[in-house]
């Protein structure tokens, strides 16, 4: 067998395997057994009782975290020449359309949210077998489909994140950075779950969410009771 390093042996000292938190505990022990040397990233993954083949049992969403994500979100905004101006204003990184989409085609993906205007859907909608699987389609339901360009790419850009529950019934999100105070993280925490919460499906039936976990980029689950959602 290995042998512990003097990292894992404090990690071992301030963190049960076993236990489940309260989200305010898990929001502090998650910087704490932390041992990247890096500013890594606070993730949470939530497995519900749902069945993600049927659709009315399918939950998306999107919502805005109240510290933001810690990260500098790169928006592209796929629109028609009028409504360039008030995108780059908003403070898009990439901005136009057929350019872009070729880009794309050729398996360019350097960017972390597509918005797009209702009128060019019809050009992207051959990028789906390359965006679906990277969550970067524009979607009307997280708000990335729309008129009001500037609108949505502000709302990226200050921390409003799109989460999707996978074909195991699991919703992954990233919430923040171990650089956050514990109070920060807790209420980002507290703002997506309250969120997958308002957003049960009504013909799930039984427990919703089977189990929450919080953890970092280089740091074990931490398991986090139901209840103290």
């Amino acid at each position: 067998m290995g042998k512990i390093s003097k990292k894992r042996k404090a990690l071992f000292e301030k963190y049960d395997f076993e236990k489940n938190y309260t989200l305010t505990e898990a929001s502090s022990l998650v910087k704490e057994i932390t041992s990247a040397n890096f500013d890594a990233s606070i993730d949470l993954a939530v497995k519900l009782n749902v069945d993600p083949r049927k659709a009315d049992q399918m939950v998306r969403g999107s919502v805005s975290l109240p510290h933001g994500t810690g990260k500098d979100v790169k928006v592209l905004v796929l629109c028609t020449p009028d409504k360039e101006a008030a995108a780059k204003e908003a403070g898009a990184d990439h901005v136009g359309l057929d350019d872009y989409i070729e880009k794309i085609k050729g398996g360019w993906t350097d960017i972390d949210v597509i918005v797009a205007t209702p009128n060019v859907m019809g050009k992207i909608g051959a990028l789906g077998r390359v965006l679906g699987p990277r969550g970067l389609m524009p979607n009307p339901k997280t708000g990335t489909v729309t008129m009001d360009v500037a609108k949505a790419v502000s709302a990226s850009k200050a921390g409003k994140i799109d989460f999707k529950v996978d074909k195991f019934g699991i919703i992954h999100a990233s919430v923040g950075k171990v650089s956050f105070d514990a109070d920060k993280i807790n209420d980002n925490l507290k703002e997506v779950l309250q969120t997958i919460v308002k957003l049960k499906p009504s013909s799930a039936k039984g427990t919703y969410m089977e189990s929450v976990t919080v953890s970092s980029t280089m740091s074990p689950g931490i398991k986090v009771e139901s209840t103290s959602i």
